[in-house]
């Protein structure tokens, strides 16, 4: 597709979009309140936004209900876990410490971001408070927030995204195995093998 106008410039947002609400601008917050903190209790899953000179990346963070700790009104921390060794997140803030965090809350219709600056720490009693039974993590990010909000959830239901009918069958697109073969030429034999190693750690090899 050739595309047949110039880019857009901020004065042709403003011609475009209607301002958002008052009601809507005074929900963001520069701390956490008591209705954030309920929320980042039932938080399991959350997408990580940093960047640096070379560019940006956003990375997913599972755990168990309040793996994210809120430490105080304007500071929450999460453990580190591995996953595949980029740790382009973790290089990012070394070189710019500003992130952004998209809560997602599994069956509702609402999103919750936190935007702020983080830094990253082997801090032994930290690190200690956020292990998962017997895993200790290596490093820990400590997030200041500069601001909280919530967001509404008109995305979810146009994904339909906790609707059971929208699960995708696993056979309609290319296994890890596959793509992985495919990219280095590798035969049929080496993908089921891919495959089955890689079922294996993204079930039970969470910590190590």
């Amino acid at each position: 597709m050739t595309l047949q106008s110039p880019p857009l410039a901020e004065a042709d947002l403003d011609r475009l979009y209607a301002p958002p609400s008052e009601h809507i601008q005074k929900a963001v917050m520069p701390e956490l309140l008591s209705f954030h903190v309920a929320y980042l209790e039932k938080a399991t899953f959350f997408c990580l936004a940093t960047g640096d000179s070379t560019g940006l990346d956003a990375s997913p963070r599972g755990g168990p209900p309040g793996f994210v700790h809120v430490l105080d009104s304007k500071t929450v921390a999460f453990a580190d876990w591995p996953g595949n060794n980029r740790i382009e997140s973790l290089r990012n803030l070394t070189e710019d410490d500003r992130l952004g965090m998209l809560f997602l809350f599994p069956g509702l219709d609402v999103f919750m971001r936190i935007n702020g600056h983080g830094r990253i720490t082997e801090d032994p009693a930290l690190c200690m408070s956020l292990a998962e039974g017997a895993k200790r993590p290596k490093t820990a990010v400590v997030v200041t927030v500069d601001e909280v909000l919530f967001h509404c959830g008109k995305a979810v239901n146009r994904a339909r995204l906790w609707d059971p009918a929208s699960r995708i069958d696993r056979r309609s697109v290319p296994t890890p195995g596959q793509m992985l073969a495919a990219m280095t030429r590798q035969d049929a034999a080496v993908a089921e093998a891919i495959d089955a190693q890689y079922d294996h750690a993204v079930r039970t090899d969470l910590y190590g």
